[in-house]
């Protein structure tokens, strides 16, 4: 499909103005939602991009302008309705309230934004948000952005949970004011997170619950445990050796999806190794990927030589999706031409609290070992992980995600080192071609040229090696038979699966 510049999009389902609900006690409020989560969030700060959990749980207080439906299509939260014109979008607001009382304005999505893309801004998006030249905002309810060109992506980025609009004024840690469904009404740090709904949510009837408690079991059999004895209704990150035995399990249902990658990231600072493409590519070739879908996924995932889209997406190109096989001859031969016939010895880091990210490392530091690279295995907690990734505190780390999209746009995220630092993509790895290639393709509005240009993304993905990927795998969620309307949001939007918990009943 070919976008058009003045292309109108409305809210979900085309929806009428929704407008603020009364007292909770109209609502048919009758139940508790236990949610097992994967793991404590590292962080509460808004823009941040710290993992799953803690993109859920600020889904579930915050929401920003825009989110995805249950069947992936874009759809509106606080702007009711958005268009694009040659210079910018244009958004226009529902009425909304912050938890604090207070009426959402375009003064609070302008604060947002600016705070998102200053200067000593640490937010995911701040590169991204940058590229917004000026904030309109003519009257309460209406904001446009005027951007330095062409954004053909820009309503995917405000969809990321790491966009939510704030209260102006209330900053950007924890106590950073949102518009969401629910409010959080106690943090156990480290043990879980309670919610209750929000005294002014902009869609009648939601959430349909009482309460929404989050309990972490970092522990993966003691997780899915939770959920067989009855104690959680609904657990985040199924371990994939318990897929089967769950699927077959007659009290629960699982909700699957099959899109997030698991990938290497490298840190090209001058001197290291990693600064030069033909070692990452020795590091490509030395992997055996079906190694890493065996021992971290039990057979739930599948390999990947290339950039993982499915064979679906109008950007698929078959002649590089398996630009990297296995072959140590290869990964040896390259090591030897960029000047270490005899190896080298580095770190190699990953985290403990997930099981698939340690058994991938330890596939990952037995190939490298094979082609002489002596990589010394670090495994700190999640949240250690993301700081030292997020500081490029390593020489090569593994890590697993998904793109902030479905569109090839989305992989910027995790192969533009011109963004600002992030524990999903490499550190100290600008490649100037690729970051003009990814700024043509969001600037370009017909799908037959953006091919043309993802088509020398992958190109350049192939032969320098920003990351490299190495299996796409099974994300489902499981819950008990009485749980109603949780949805799993496809392929790359899995992670975002959070923004569906308001509509969920427990029978």
């Amino acid at each position: 499909m070919t976008l058009t510049r003045r292309s109108f999009m409305a809210g979900a389902a085309g929806a009428p103005l929704i407008t603020a609900i009364g007292p909770r006690a109209a609502q048919a409020q009758t139940s508790v939602l236990r949610y097992g989560l994967q793991l404590y969030p590292p962080t509460f700060n808004p823009w941040q991009h710290a993992g799953t959990a803690a993109a859920t749980v600020n889904i579930c207080h915050r929401r920003g302008l825009l989110s995805y439906s249950a069947d992936g299509q874009l759809r509106g939260e606080l702007a009711e309705a958005w268009e694009s014109d040659d210079t910018g979008w244009r958004f226009r607001l529902r009425d909304a309230w912050f938890h604090n009382g207070e009426k959402l304005t375009s003064a609070d999505v302008r604060y947002t934004i600016e705070q998102i893309a200053g200067e000593r801004s640490t937010a995911y998006l701040r590169a991204n948000l940058q590229q917004i030249a000026a904030i309109e905002t003519p009257d309460d309810k209406t904001v446009r952005l005027v951007t330095r060109q062409p954004i053909a992506t820009l309503p995917n980025w405000l969809a990321l949970p790491q966009a939510p609009i704030v209260c102006r004024g209330t900053g950007a840690g924890a106590d950073a004011v949102g518009c969401g469904p629910f409010r959080i009404e106690e943090n156990e740090r480290g043990v879980a997170v309670r919610l209750v709904p929000a005294a002014r949510y902009y869609r009648p009837g939601l959430p349909k619950v009482q309460r929404l408690n989050m309990t972490v079991y970092a522990d993966e059999n003691a997780r899915v445990a939770a959920l067989q004895t009855g104690d959680v209704d609904l657990i985040e990150y199924v371990p994939w050796q318990s897929i089967d035995s769950l699927a077959a399990n007659p009290a629960v249902k699982l909700d699957s999806t099959f899109g997030p990658f698991m990938h290497i990231i490298f840190n090209g600072r001058a001197g290291s190794p990693f600064a030069d493409p033909r070692v990452r590519r020795a590091v490509a070739f030395a992997i055996q990927r079906d190694d890493v879908r065996k021992a971290a996924f039990f057979g739930h995932a599948s390999v990947v030589g290339g950039l993982p889209l499915p064979e679906s997406s109008p950007f698929y190109n078959a002649e590089m999706a398996n630009g990297w096989t296995y072959d140590p001859a290869r990964a040896k031969q390259l090591l030897a031409e960029a000047g270490h016939a005899n190896g080298f010895s580095c770190n190699l880091l990953s985290n403990v609290t997930n099981g698939m990210h340690k058994s991938t490392a330890e596939v990952v530091q037995q190939n490298l070992a094979a082609i002489g690279i002596d990589a010394q295995l670090a495994l700190p907690d999640w949240a250690g992980f993301v700081t030292r990734a997020t500081r490029g505190q390593y020489d090569i780390a593994v890590n697993g995600t998904t793109s902030d999209s479905q569109d090839v746009d989305g992989f910027a995220s995790v192969m533009d080192g011109s963004l600002s630092p992030a524990s999903g993509r490499s550190a100290n790895m600008n490649i100037p071609e690729l970051t003009r290639l990814f700024a043509e393709g969001r600037a370009e509005f017909d799908t037959a040229k953006r091919k043309a240009i993802y088509d020398q993304v992958q190109r350049i993905l192939i032969e320098q090696v920003p990351v490299c990927f190495l299996v796409k795998r099974t994300q489902a969620y499981a819950m008990r038979q009485n749980v109603q309307g949780f949805h799993n949001l496809p392929e790359q939007l899995t992670f975002y699966s959070g923004v569906t918990l308001e509509e969920v009943q427990v029978a």
